[in-house]
């Protein structure tokens, strides 16, 4: 990888990005104000419009959902749709909903109303009620955490054996982890090492390796390039490039990092308050002169 996570020193005065979460900038907008904005640029999205932007059938499609954590509502009928070997990416303000997106997707967190469906055709399922487990096991859906998720004592191989703890057998768990191994010599030869001692890079391909090994077709991933070097985060993109572009995996990311993550993207939306406010082709995002005003500092 070309990118070797140098810093240039800059000049401090010259330096007047005003994007929400860049870093060190003169100003930088407050999430409340950001929300703010966000909120009077919003569109209205239609169903049709979130159509458009799948390439064929949907493969994971949520109607009208409401949700949120205990009796409070994050969500407010809220929909979503992305094709099978998709990519979407939402961003949006802390407290939009992004990661709460997610965790409806998986069962973690409280539905009072909508749909959830994953697949096409005579094979779509209705997953709205399913739990975690069934969900991986059953609906192809697994959920790659954000950082610190592996156990830290455990080898790399037994992280791996962890994600098939739903297999009929742990003889079936290690074939799988074999296979990962196949596929990331960098892993292998690390089988042995506990987790703790690898890098943030290789930490990162351990939680998205852990998640393969169910074989699952749809990715939700959270949060992928949070506290890594910027050669980490080249290293990981290309990754996921890999289980969307060649192995056919759908994948759904929520990305602080906006600029990265749209220029990964089939699809972006940008979240605020629980609803979508602008929906669109990753490029298009990226040259929507609002959106980089607000969250690619330009």
């Amino acid at each position: 990888m070309s990118v070797d996570g140098s810093k240039r020193p800059g000049d401090a005065k010259a330096d007047t990005s005003r994007g929400y979460g860049l870093g060190d900038v003169s100003t930088v907008i407050s999430v409340e104000d950001v929300t703010r904005q966000v909120a009077e640029i919003a569109e209205q999205v239609t169903v049709a419009q979130l159509d458009a932007l799948v390439d064929g059938e949907p493969y994971l499609a949520i109607d009208d959902l409401r949700a949120g954590y205990g009796k409070m509502e994050i969500l407010h009928n809220l929909n979503l749709r992305v094709g099978r070997k998709q990519s979407l990416c939402l961003i949006g303000p802390n407290g939009a909903g992004k990661s709460t997106i997610l965790h409806a997707i998986f069962g973690f967190n409280t539905i009072f109303s909508g749909r959830i469906v994953v697949g096409s055709g005579a094979g779509q399922k209705d997953i709205t009620r399913l739990s975690s487990n069934r969900k991986l096991s059953q609906a192809g859906i697994a959920y790659i955490l954000q950082d610190k998720s592996v156990f830290p004592q455990m080898t790399v191989e037994e992280n791996l054996w962890m994600g098939g703890f739903l297999m009929e057998s742990q003889s079936q768990a290690k074939q799988a982890a074999e296979r990962i191994f196949e596929k990331y010599p960098r892993l292998a030869a690390r089988r042995r090492h506990q987790a703790r001692v690898l890098s943030g890079g290789e930490r990162r391909l351990l939680e998205i390796s852990r998640a393969l090994v169910m074989e699952p077709d749809v990715l939700l991933v959270d949060e992928p390039s949070i506290g890594l070097e910027p050669r980490y985060i080249d290293m990981v993109f290309e990754i996921l490039d890999d289980l969307q572009n060649v192995e056919g995996k759908t994948i759904v990311m929520v990305e602080q990092n906006a600029k990265k993550g749209l220029e990964f993207a089939d699809i972006g939306y940008v979240l605020v308050s629980g609803e979508i406010a602008i929906a669109g082709r990753g490029q298009e995002l990226l040259e929507n002169p609002e959106v980089g005003r607000l969250f690619l500092g330009g």
